[in-house]
């Protein structure tokens, strides 16, 4: 049960469901909606880079009162900075240069690649009591997100109703009748690249098609200006997935690829 989000604007909710949402704002990532009594919620700050590529400026947690701000190389808890690994209050708060990670007693672990990548792992216990960006988490895709009750929201829509509204932020919503570029002459590509043999232990745990998708999204968005980022960012994220599955991806980066 593992919601993510990677590259070029991917989401894949905990009910399975891969959307691309291009804001710009805070939003809510993940967080326990119940009307009583919160336990925890995951906002994240999105920018474009100076390449232009979406990354998460900052993740804002929050675990019952307790507060943890996230940024590349730094963690800060009640406002004071600290050092890594940190533990207090059932939250342990690991980093290195690479990935950041926060494991809550309470069923949750998170873990972000400091960039772009950010995947939130929950205990079943909050089935049904989340919202945010990351979806409701009643085990039906599709439902309760993209469609409620008789409306139906396209993932544009769904992504701008998980802003967190603050006084004084200056970002635009992104236009909801944005239609996506049909992709499909990557599709041999794509699949090419995800079907290589160094993923083989990856096929029957994964749904390959999804990810395939999310690589023909890429592809048509990168318009030919091929950066690694364009390029491998959902590859990453199919090796990240495979590997918390239990796979185990072989070496599939090469020196002239990735």
């Amino acid at each position: 049960y593992v919601c993510s989000m990677w590259g070029n604007n991917h989401f894949k909710t905990f009910d399975g469901d891969i959307y691309q949402f291009p804001g710009i704002c805070e939003y809510n990532f993940a967080s326990d909606c119940r009307e009583s009594y919160k336990e925890f919620s995951v906002h994240i700050q999105r920018a474009l880079n100076s390449n232009n590529h979406p990354e998460i400026q900052y993740i804002l947690i929050t675990i019952k009162d307790f507060t943890v701000y996230l940024k590349p190389k730094l963690a800060v808890v009640d406002g004071r900075i600290v050092k890594t690994p940190y533990y207090s209050s059932g939250v342990l708060i690991e980093s290195n240069d690479i990935y950041t990670k926060v494991y809550a007693k309470l069923g949750l672990i998170l873990i972000w690649n400091q960039e772009d990548a950010l995947m939130v792992e929950l205990d079943n216990k909050f089935n049904n009591h989340t919202c945010g960006l990351c979806g409701d988490y009643n085990g039906v895709p599709i439902y309760n997100e993209f469609i409620n009750g008789v409306t139906s929201y396209n993932s544009i829509t769904y992504g701008n109703l998980q802003k967190i509204s603050k006084p004084n932020a200056k970002c635009e919503d992104p236009d909801e009748t944005q239609a996506l570029p049909s992709c499909n002459g990557h599709r041999d590509e794509c699949e090419r690249l995800l079907t290589s043999p160094a993923f083989a232990d990856c096929r029957s745990r994964l749904n390959l098609e999804m990810y395939v998708q999310a690589c023909m999204q890429d592809k048509c968005a990168c318009n030919g200006n091929e950066d690694s980022f364009c390029l491998c960012s959902t590859i990453s994220e199919f090796s990240r997935q495979c590997s918390h599955a239990g796979g185990r991806p072989g070496e599939w980066r090469t020196q002239n690829f990735c």
